[in-house]
């Protein structure tokens, strides 16, 4: 599908899905920052990467203020680190250093502006692998609204992630069914979860991220200890 398609298409399916609460939003929160303290030397790592393409330019504004959420929550969770990782125009990709503090990245993506150009997942699944290969990376969030590639070198690279112990949490922006499965594809063969989104779902966004973040800084044991709704959804999605 083309990405001038996707504009065409309506809101996301995720409104049918149930809705966490606001306040069982913020008990999570709260919870995720109560969480007992990963020592330094197995600080979980995420790398967070962004499709930045000009298909995204019409709901960037909106994209960016959930994205903003993202960090936001990232940080909310502690003895994190984090890597930014997007790509734009005509093969451009950059990544940022690792950071602890999330909220240094968030002002640095909303700087991002789109350009024009195909989609370089595979740059983000190889640079993934070259980051586990150096240390663990405990997640790969990825934020994207299609997908332009071979889909069989996708699903190569990202069967090589989850070898590596690498979990992808892919959100996917829009309704783009060949990007859906391309995704869905990632999401099982790293045995992460398949996140769709829409400009509706800020706030249940921000509590996904929230338990992305929560598994990459302490692994399943401290998802499992969050015991909530979004954590426990999170959990049946991964393998």
């Amino acid at each position: 599908m083309k990405k001038t398609e996707l504009l065409r298409q309506g809101k996301s399916d995720l409104s049918a899905r149930p809705k966490s609460s606001g306040s069982e939003i913020d008990a999570f929160l709260k919870r995720a920052k109560q969480l007992a303290p990963v020592p330094d030397a197995a600080r979980g790592r995420m790398m967070f990467a962004l499709d930045a393409t000009m298909s995204r330019q019409p709901t960037w504004d909106m994209a960016c203020a959930l994205q903003g959420e993202m960090f936001s929550a990232a940080a909310s969770v502690g003895d994190l680190s984090v890597k930014l990782v997007y790509f734009r125009g005509l093969r451009e990709s950059r990544t940022s250093r690792w950071v602890n503090n999330a909220e240094s990245l968030r002002v640095l993506m909303e700087k991002i502006e789109c350009r024009g150009g195909l989609t370089q997942i595979a740059r983000v699944l190889s640079h993934a692998k070259r980051e586990s290969e150096k240390q663990p990376l405990a997640a790969l969030v990825y934020v994207g609204d299609s997908m332009e590639e071979n889909i069989d070198e996708l699903c190569k690279l990202a069967g090589e992630l989850g070898l590596r112990g690498v979990k992808a949490f892919v959100f996917h922006d829009g309704r783009d069914k060949h990007a859906e499965t391309a995704f869905r594809e990632i999401a099982r063969l790293t045995g992460g979860a398949y996140l769709p989104f829409d400009r509706n779902s800020a706030a249940e966004l921000k509590a996904l991220l929230v338990a992305v973040a929560t598994y990459a800084a302490g692994g399943r044991k401290a998802l499992e200890a969050a015991d909530n709704a979004t954590a426990r959804r999170l959990l049946a999605d991964m393998r």
